[in-house]
């Protein structure tokens, strides 16, 4: 299933949400600074975390696509730098598609496709998708 994760994750074109939150793709200009205008709401008003996760940045979310996103991830300075997809692994299935993700407007550099046991937001275990909108030699802006 991981490898069907990443080969479909790789080659997304990146304009559709398969967690329905198609209507809620935004034009670049309108979400490139933080904050981004509502629907959108910082997961640190919503769930016990902090403003800003060392590795993620200070994210975003409409709460009404949770569990799955598309969590606005921005850097220090209030830039985009990713959009993040948090799928549960209880969602996945055999003939699930994660090709054409929402990218927010923005164009996508690379695709990381990262495992995690659950945090506060989401419990139970899942996959973070998350489309780079800078080059991995600048991952590090949200790095601490």
């Amino acid at each position: 299933m991981f490898k069907t994760l990443l080969c479909a994750a790789a080659s997304a074109a990146f304009a559709f949400s398969p967690m329905g939150a198609s209507a809620h793709d935004t034009a670049a200009g309108a979400v490139a600074k933080a904050p981004p205008a509502a629907p959108y709401k910082p997961v640190s008003s919503l769930v016990k975390l902090p403003d800003f996760l060392p590795g993620m940045g200070q994210l975003h979310v409409d709460p009404s696509t949770l569990p799955a996103g598309p969590f606005l991830a921005y850097d220090h300075d209030g830039k985009l730098v990713s959009t993040i997809y948090m799928i549960p692994l209880s969602l996945m299935k055999p003939e699930m598609k994660l090709d054409n993700l929402s990218a927010a407007g923005e164009k996508v550099d690379h695709v990381d496709v990262v495992y995690n046991a659950g945090h506060p937001g989401v419990e139970e275990p899942h996959v973070h998708v998350v489309l780079w909108h800078v080059p991995a030699d600048q991952e590090a802006r949200v790095a601490k």
